[in-house]
């Protein structure tokens, strides 16, 4: 078993913490400061955002959601959002599976 506190797992701005990675998904912790996001974000894989501390945004197609601790939005491929941190922000994302189809990393066969 592995195992994260996720409120006191170091993570630094600008610096995703991948906490657990193999073909079946990827786990990574993101630390965003107030005021900051992730911009027009969009990822190859299914992702699931969990809000761990603090406070976001996020934009889907017009689409304006606020959440806190525990608020969890899913996104399918290639969808795209932008997510801004009202406060600064714990952020965990999943991505299934990894690499997603498309992704420079998978190797098609």
């Amino acid at each position: 078993m592995q195992h994260w506190n996720l409120r006191t797992q170091e993570a630094e701005p600008h610096h995703p913490e991948v906490l657990q990675s193999d073909p079946e998904g990827r786990t990574i912790l993101l630390l965003l400061p107030a005021g900051e996001s992730l911009q027009a974000h969009q990822v190859h894989e299914r992702a699931w955002l969990l809000v761990v501390d603090g406070e976001v945004e996020i934009d889907h197609d017009g689409d304006d959601q606020v959440g806190g601790p525990g608020f969890l939005a899913v996104f399918e491929p290639k969808e795209e959002r932008e997510v801004r941190a009202r406060t600064e922000t714990r952020l965990l994302m999943l991505l299934a599976p990894w690499p997603g189809e498309g992704h420079p990393r998978r190797h098609e066969g």
